[in-house]
């Protein structure tokens, strides 16, 4: 299994640090808005490698914080009148029932910034003794002269923290070190050492790691954009208070989502909130458009493209549909898989049987899992699942199929729900004629066989057809 490493700038071999537990820690939400669909990308990508890295055996404890206390959430409380750690809860509360629609349920454990203020300043106690922060009359500072490795991850120089630089305070031994305590006198505030006042915003999530990872794990996750400077902080404080490098085996970073080519801000007035998508839309189909894109690519966000999400997603209902009817699915039922297919994660790579629709079955099983051990590559998954049902519905159409090899049929289609968090079980049948897509499929076959001779007239006129059907087709 390789997972692409933002410091080495490579995929690595996955060994977690303790044989089969995974320490998975992903940058939680500054609650002061709603989550936008940007949002929703991330975690969208680290619920899937969650839920692979369980299928594979591993016992995954996921870690999220909740940034429940920062400037943006005091502003956005005095422009509303609103108490800010009221406001706080408010937010937090809209973020946490979004990720529930959106089936983002791996998380173990979300940990409140405000809950961690003793493990903050006991952080910060460590840094201060150990000469790599000290204090001013407005706060306390790391001092990033004192970490020579500053820059790794992102390969980037410690000058470029100037363009990130909010308050400057000119008892600062340099300019840019960072806030690791602010003292203010406005609540809310928490007795510290150094005075009233409250954390910065890159301590507070070394402090929540240390406290339940420990100074070292195995995976850090988030947004592209949280690479500089907060990830980077996050190493110098973290390596610098324990002594021990690295703080993290393997950091993975999703890719941007635009709108339309642009990215997302409420400036240019595409700012897209998870609420505001999902009156439209349902959690699969946005789903199923994350996932079509590699979790380190830039995806691009249209409504032209949530449609061909939901029709592809209308074709694998359709055909788990046919299945279920196949099977007389009122007197079936999948709960447990049969004794001889159980395994410590039921194994994708079960023994099939019956001629050729259950070897395509056990080459697919095997190619989908290749794809998914090559960094989580869900675009080729999904490719991969596309070009099973074409194939199997073929010989749906040609071959009376055993009960065995349907019920086969029904396992792999659940076991793809439960790593891919899909819901294709429990969609509203649509149609009992499995007549449209089988015919779909039978045209595809005879464009393809014309296009082997050549025809390309021929083969044209009738992709342009289906897209006027709304049917559409890439020659790869």
């Amino acid at each position: 299994m390789k997972i692409y490493n933002t410091l080495t700038r490579s995929k690595e071999t996955f060994k977690p640090m303790k044989e089969n537990v995974v320490k998975l820690f992903v940058c939680g939400p500054t609650v002061y808005d709603n989550s936008h669909i940007g949002h929703a990308r991330t975690y969208i990508s680290f619920d899937i490698i969650a839920r692979y890295l369980k299928y594979r055996g591993f016992s995954v404890f996921y870690l999220q914080n909740i940034t429940d206390i920062d400037d943006k959430i005091i502003k956005r409380a005095v422009s509303t009148g609103k108490d800010p750690m009221d406001l706080a809860r408010e937010f937090e509360a809209k973020y946490l029932q979004d990720m529930k629609t959106l089936g983002v349920e791996n998380v173990n454990f979300y940990a409140r910034a405000t809950e961690h203020i003793k493990e903050i300043i006991l952080q910060i106690e460590t840094l201060l003794e150990a000469g790599f922060a000290y204090e001013t009359d407005n706060g306390v500072y790391f001092d990033i002269s004192q970490y020579p490795d500053f820059g790794k991850l992102s390969n980037r120089k410690i000058e470029d923290l100037k363009v990130h630089r909010i308050s400057p305070d000119s008892n600062k031994k340099n300019p840019e070190d960072f806030a690791l305590w602010k003292k203010k006198n406005d609540p809310p505030t928490w007795d510290s050492p150094w005075g009233t006042g409250r954390p910065g915003w890159h301590i507070e999530d070394t402090a929540i790691t240390e406290e339940y990872f420990g100074p070292q794990y195995d995976i850090h996750g988030g947004g592209l954009d949280l690479i500089f400077p907060h990830h980077e902080a996050e190493i110098a404080q973290m390596e610098s208070a324990s002594g021990q490098k690295p703080m993290v085996r393997y950091w993975m970073h999703t890719g941007f989502l635009n709108v339309k080519g642009e990215k997302m801000s409420k400036s240019l007035g595409n700012f897209i909130t998870i609420k505001e998508l999902l009156t439209n839309y349902s959690p699969d189909v946005f789903r199923f458009f994350v996932l079509s894109t590699h979790y380190r690519s830039p995806i691009d966000f249209s409504q032209e493209i949530l449609e061909q999400s939901q029709n592809s997603l209308n074709r694998v209902y359709k055909f788990c549909e046919t299945i279920d009817e196949l099977l007389n699915v009122e007197n079936f039922t999948v709960d447990e898989p049969a004794p001889e297919e159980s395994s410590p994660h039921k194994n994708l790579l079960e023994t099939v049987e019956n001629q050729e629709l259950d070897r395509l079955l056990k080459e697919t099983k095997l190619k989908f899992q290749k794809a998914m051990d090559n960094d989580f590559n869900t675009p080729s998954a999904l490719s991969l699942v596309f070009d099973y049902i074409r194939s199997t519905n073929q010989i749906i159409r040609q071959d009376e199929i055993s009960q065995k090899s349907l019920q086969n049929i029904k396992f792999f289609f659940n076991e793809i729900s439960d790593i891919l968090g899909f819901t294709f079980s429990s969609q509203p049948k649509k149609s009992k004629d499995h007549r449209e897509e089988v015919l779909v499929d039978f045209i595809i076959d005879i464009r393809k066989k014309l296009r082997e001779k050549k025809d390309w007239e021929l083969s044209d006129e009738i992709r342009s057809r289906l897209n006027d059907l709304d049917i559409i087709l890439e020659d790869k």
